[in-house]
């Protein structure tokens, strides 16, 4: 079983190289023992990194959900099952997702709070973000509303924590938002993490976020695109 590092890790910034041994191989993908890369999931990119045992060095393109985390290589044939590793991950570029992620988690929460919109879609990089809404009535969506709200929140210098609860706690708490997928995950799992914005969200995710909102750059307004029946989807990007 492969220990997922990320999970318990927070806040996600500033990753730690971090010494593991490799699995096995499925492809071009190597299986770590361990690692706290994040997969891509949730509308956050993977995290790249570099991989370095006593012989060999190797770039990790974008790690990949599943199973076990895929850690993708050129040449895996430059590594064996066994070999101790070192793998150092891209710190700007998770560093940068962690930002952007914990400011969507804000601009969806305020979005539900003012309108009652429901985050129906996102992506996240580095450079700018989106989030889809969906509205009963979407001609009451005020863009500069949202950005004023969302930098509001990120000067107030709001804690965010982690938590790992069980499922019955987060379908019964009556401020826990965004539950429909939880159907999808085992039955099995009885425990999910968590992530708190004091007094402002509170949802299950897997993503990396930071410690607090004052670290988050205030955002900008990017632009916005209907995209069908009760749909905008709202863009921003960091000051």
């Amino acid at each position: 079983m492969q220990e997922k590092l990320h999970m318990s890790m927070h806040p996600g910034t500033d990753p730690p190289p971090f010494e593991t041994r490799i699995h096995g191989f499925e492809g071009n993908n190597v299986l770590l023992e361990s690692t706290y890369c994040y997969p891509r999931g949730g509308g956050q990119p993977g995290d790249t990194a570099l991989l370095t045992s006593k012989s060999a060095e190797s770039a990790i393109a974008e790690v990949l959900p599943g199973n076990m985390i895929l850690h993708p290589v050129d040449e895996s044939d430059l590594f064996q099952t066994g070999d101790t590793v070192t793998c150092q991950i891209d710190v700007d570029r998770r560093n940068g997702h962690s930002l952007m992620h914990t400011a969507q988690h804000i601009v969806s929460a305020l979005a539900e709070d003012l309108w009652g919109a429901e985050t129906v879609g996102n992506q996240l990089s580095v450079d700018n973000s989106r989030v889809d809404l969906l509205f009963e009535d979407k001609e009451v969506f005020n863009p500069d509303n949202l950005v004023e709200a969302t930098n509001s929140v990120i000067s107030s210098n709001v804690p965010v924590n982690i938590h790992q609860w069980e499922r019955t706690r987060i379908l019964e708490h009556e401020q826990m938002r965004h539950t429909k997928f939880m159907h999808r995950i085992p039955s099995s799992i009885t425990q999910l993490r968590v992530v708190e914005i004091e007094g402002i969200d509170l949802c299950p995710c897997a993503g990396t976020h930071v410690s607090n909102t004052s670290m988050i750059p205030k955002i900008k307004f990017l632009g916005k695109k209907n995209k069908g029946k009760g749909r905008i989807r709202f863009s921003y990007i960091f000051e």
